[in-house]
């Protein structure tokens, strides 16, 4: 059978028109995981739901023990669910795989077993063995991929889960959660909840959001790295202080700036040599994240490549300060950002 998308997916379930197997895997766990506990609860029935509904640890479940409770008949209906959670076949040997491909051969007709990751992380360009077992599972039954959301279809459920809610979410308002949040659909809703039982039944304002929303440490860099380019030397720093106080790792700091600075200078790259400045995307992985080049471009046309190669030398030498530990971590970083605002100025001074 052909990969269901989540539509497709959804139209099963609400059919009650199952298959015998499915697996559930992808990067996206919140839709992963609501959808696995959807397909589970309609797959068991409403009978006897304690023998009808077998939940495995699929960390430590046999490859026998699975096969008994696969085989074993439903109790006062037609069928059963048995449910496997991050079952990892690179931990598993080629034994094991071997029994398993031959008990996905043969799950009965009344049995729907679903094996579903919302914790184990597909290396799919190099994982032979879930290559494999994708195929196996799509040869007889069904595989859904649960991928990141883009931008404007993050925006769409955040709206539409306002709505249920009671409360009123503009898409430029939803928009700008994301870029605070992030992709990850759990942490939005996290925030989604907060802002909804502050506005009780009410419109969720621009000034909750900014005051409300927790930023994630990629968007306080990001405010961090615009507020370096543009001279703004009080916030620079003040949202250094932030990053301090909320005992943000220097190291990881330092890797999203650099980011920030790299995304710089590859659209620079890119548009002085007569292309887009998305033509990145084609080298580098900016899946999901391209608005990261739309921000560079917005931010950064104007800096020249010596400019953005001087930076990323300051960065580079903080690195190396902070790895070797030589001299104070807080030190080492305040005379990053004074380094990094000195390289602006001395640009905007030569324009």
């Amino acid at each position: 059978m052909p990969e269901l998308t989540e539509a497709e997916l959804k139209k099963q379930i609400e059919q009650n028109s199952f298959a015998n197997l499915y697996l559930l895997h992808g990067e996206e766990k919140y839709l992963l995981k609501r959808n696995a506990d959807r397909l589970m609860r309609k797959a068991s029935g409403d009978a006897f739901q304690d023998f009808n509904m077998q939940k495995l640890d699929g960390e430590s479940v046999s490859i026998d023990a699975l096969a008994s409770a696969v085989e074993a008949l439903p109790l006062f209906a037609e069928q059963k669910c048995v449910a496997v959670t991050d079952f990892d076949a690179e931990s598993r040997s080629a034994q094991d795989l071997a029994k398993l491909y031959e008990l996905l051969d043969n799950v009965p007709s009344s049995t729907v077993l679903i094996f579903y990751l919302p914790s184990v992380l597909i290396d799919y360009k190099k994982s032979t063995k879930w290559k494999k077992l994708l195929a196996a599972v799509n040869k007889v039954g069904c595989t859904v991929q649960f991928q990141r959301k883009s931008g404007p279809d993050l925006q769409k459920l955040l709206c539409a889960a306002a709505s249920k809610r009671r409360c009123t979410l503009s898409r430029a308002d939803a928009a700008k959660m994301v870029s605070y949040c992030g992709t990850d659909l759990q942490t939005l809703f996290n925030e989604l909840e907060k802002l909804c039982a502050f506005a009780g039944e009410g419109e969720i304002t621009p000034k909750m959001i900014e005051e409300l929303v927790t930023k994630n440490l990629e968007t306080t860099v990001f405010l961090l790295s615009r507020a370096i380019v543009a001279g703004e030397y009080d916030k620079a720093y003040s949202i250094l202080d932030l990053l301090f106080y909320q005992n943000e790792e220097p190291v990881s700091v330092l890797a999203v700036l650099s980011s920030a600075y790299l995304d710089l200078y590859r659209v620079r790259a890119a548009v002085q040599s007569g292309q887009s400045a998305l033509a990145p995307a084609k080298y580098f992985d900016y899946k999901g994240k391209d608005f990261r080049l739309r921000n560079a471009e917005r931010d950064g046309g104007r800096f020249s490549m010596e400019m953005l190669r001087q930076s990323l030398d300051a960065l580079l030498e903080a690195d190396v300060a902070l790895k070797s530990a030589r001299g104070n971590r807080r030190t080492v970083m305040e005379k990053l950002i004074a380094k990094l605002l000195l390289i602006a100025e001395q640009e905007k001074q030569a324009i």
